[in-house]
């Protein structure tokens, strides 16, 4: 038979074990050309003044190459064992081992390559529709086409002609290094048994799970102020790495089969089908694949959690806007504001105008204020914050002994705890005055321009301002001492009136349009949002298959026992449903130890970037785990067939 007869047949005999890995390679490439012709796309060009993401993009690809390169040598590895037995066959009926590596080197050179070319058909295909995403999830308003790179094809021919080359020299080591008894061995091999746990599992079982719950704990505490210092906070940080990491490893080497080895004790031995084939399998399997789950749940946790952050400040940029910026166009100075009303009166686009006088002064807030954590610069007994009079407040009525507070930034309210009543202290001529707190309102006044970033507003009586007024520390003030804000009446006339705004010549920063702030915020957590669901999706597809091929090693280690078991009179449907409860382990177990991971890293410090968690939390979550479950889905209907094919 001729070298290219014997590729051809046994490209039909194998082709049902290498779908999902052709899938997989057919996807990676599709998914690499199309994000690396983002990189030469006209249209991105035509966006470039408003949007700067070409070296994020390129950094992006360098990531999305090594997460390629490891899952098809990986993948490769698991299918070079797989034919083992078939390797050994053909050197017992005389063929060498070089005419055996030419004969895997065009087999793989005809799926590789054909699988690359469907690759660049279909990356090309939807190279538009990439485009279109960014630009929708940034904001940006541009025209795109259907562009083909020859940039990005050549770049993309060249990274998988690399990762082949390196495949080809894992099977020519790997084939050079194997005897035909070894071979022969790979496939047959089982993993060790053991009646009953040792001590030393059981301790690594418990420790894995404390570990964990440890790392989870200080997570919960770290910005709460058990940490006063920088470095404190940083051995805080470290340390949560290293407990969860290493925790992932011992619950995955011991903890599974402890708990597992309870559940089986409680029943005193007597376990069902379903029990066996689930239970029992998960116990040793899991063990000896620790460190490869734990490298699939840690980087899922982080792909998780980065997206979670980023969607989290993206969903909350309106929000967040209207915190910081209350009014839609603002304004310091009077000559801004009235060149702007022309423009908006010329254009009949109704508004109205408010005008909050705003002093710096201050205040001895110690006694309303709880402990801050961490090393602050921050003096609680000389604190600077804006003042305003309660005759620019609806709904407020103090007397001259009070005064309230307004809400400020979400981020500092978890630094910045204020009690619900006490007195404070204004400084005024090197004299104090005190006054009765009365609480917060719920309300958002002036901009951050005149908060020091968010800090919290405080509102007195007008008697109160004018004597603050008229004794104000010159050193302390803000360019200027009012704040002008414009509020467009109409939702829908708002991107024409910035336009307006737009061609004003505004130098002055403490001019702000709120709708600006929100596209630039849009735009770049749009961007970080866009580039890791990329390379989250390729991890997902990849680890997802990954762990497929194991299903696929021990569906096929486990044919016999099927056999078995169907010979003792056991019905399908009986075996089926245990390989269900063992799927929903194999691929349940690291989906939630990823999720706890990545929410309590979220859970930690989402403040920082955004006013909503549960939300955006829970839909990334959600579609991450949907996507996840495919590859459990695809996995009992293998075993399906498996169990059909039994007697």
């Amino acid at each position: 038979m001729t070298l290219s007869n014997l590729v051809i047949r046994n490209l039909k005999k194998n082709i049902k074990y290498y779908y999902l890995y052709i899938f997989a390679l057919v996807f990676s490439v599709a998914l690499y050309f199309s994000f690396v012709t983002l990189q030469y796309d006209p249209s991105m060009d035509a966006a470039g003044n408003t949007m700067k993401g070409a070296a994020a993009i390129k950094a992006a690809s360098v990531l999305l190459v090594a997460i390629v390169s490891i899952f098809l040598l990986y993948a490769n590895t698991i299918f070079i064992k797989r034919r083992g037995k078939e390797i050994g066959l053909f050197q017992l009926i005389g063929m060498t081992k070089s005419r055996i590596f030419r004969l895997l080197t065009l087999e793989n050179f005809i799926l590789y390559f054909l699988s690359i070319v469907i690759g660049i058909f279909i990356g090309f295909s939807f190279s538009k529709v990439t485009v279109m995403i960014l630009f929708k999830v940034t904001g940006i308003t541009a025209i795109t086409k259907l562009h083909f790179s020859t940039e990005a094809l050549v770049q993309t021919v060249i990274v998988f002609c690399v990762i082949y080359v390196f495949i080809m020299l894992m099977n020519y080591i790997f084939i050079k290094r194997q005897t035909i008894l070894s071979l022969f061995r790979i496939t047959s091999s089982t993993q060790a048994r053991v009646k009953k746990m040792s001590v030393w599992e059981i301790i690594i079982g418990i420790v894995g799970i404390v570990f964990i719950i440890s790392g989870y704990f200080i997570s919960s505490k770290l910005f709460s102020g058990s940490f006063q210092t920088m470095n404190m906070l940083f051995m805080a940080m470290i340390s949560i790495l290293s407990l969860v990491i290493i925790g992932t490893y011992l619950f995955y080497k011991g903890s599974v089969s402890f708990l597992f080895n309870l559940i089986r004790k409680k029943k005193n031995g007597y376990i069902n089908i379903n029990q066996v084939l689930s239970l029992s399998s998960i116990m040793f399997r899991m063990k000896s694949n620790s460190i490869l789950l734990t490298i699939i749940t840690s980087v899922s946790a982080l792909a998780i959690g980065l997206l979670c952050l980023s969607y989290i400040s993206y969903y909350s940029a309106e929000k967040t806007a209207k915190e910081t910026v209350p009014a839609d166009f603002t304004f310091a100075h009077s000559e801004d504001a009235e060149a702007f009303s022309k423009l908006l009166n010329k254009q009949e686009i109704a508004y109205k105008e408010e005008r909050i006088p705003v002093i710096q002064a201050d205040f001895n807030v110690k006694d309303i204020l709880n402990d801050i954590p961490g090393e602050s610069t921050l003096d609680s007994t000389k604190m600077q914050l804006p003042v305003i009079s309660e005759e620019y407040v609806k709904g407020v009525s103090l007397s001259k002994e009070e005064v309230a507070f307004t809400r400020y930034s979400s981020a500092l309210e978890k630094f910045i705890n204020l009690k619900s009543k006490g007195t404070i202290s204004i400084l005024v001529n090197g004299s104090s005055l005190s006054l009765n707190y009365v609480g917060q309102k719920d309300l958002f006044l002036i901009p951050y321009t005149f908060t020091s970033g968010g800090l919290p507003t405080v509102i007195v009586d007008s008697s109160v301002f004018h004597l603050l007024e008229k004794n104000m520390d010159e050193s302390i003030q803000t360019p200027s001492n009012i704040y002008i804000g414009i509020h467009i009446n109409k939702d829908h006339e708002i991107a024409a009136a910035n336009k307006l705004y737009q061609q004003l010549s505004l130098e002055n920063s403490s001019s702000i349009s709120r709708y600006d702030r929100i596209q630039t915020q849009k735009e770049m957590m749009g961007l970080t949002m866009f580039i890791v669901g990329f390379l989250g999706l390729t991890f997902l597809i990849t680890s997802g298959c990954i762990l497929y091929f194991k299903q696929m090693d021990e569906g096929e280690e486990e044919k016999y026992t099927y056999t078995i078991l169907r010979k003792l009179g056991y019905t399908q449907n009986d075996l089926l449903n245990g390989i269900k409860i063992k799927q929903l382990f194999n691929f349940g177990i690291p989906l939630l130890v990823g999720l706890l991971h990545s929410y309590f890293a979220v859970q930690s410090g989402w403040f920082f970037f955004g006013t909503e968690l549960w939300a955006p939390m829970f839909i990334v979550m959600g579609l991450y785990a949907v996507l996840y479950s495919i590859f459990g889905i695809l996995s009992v209907a293998f075993y399906k067939k498996i169990i059909a094919d039994a007697l």
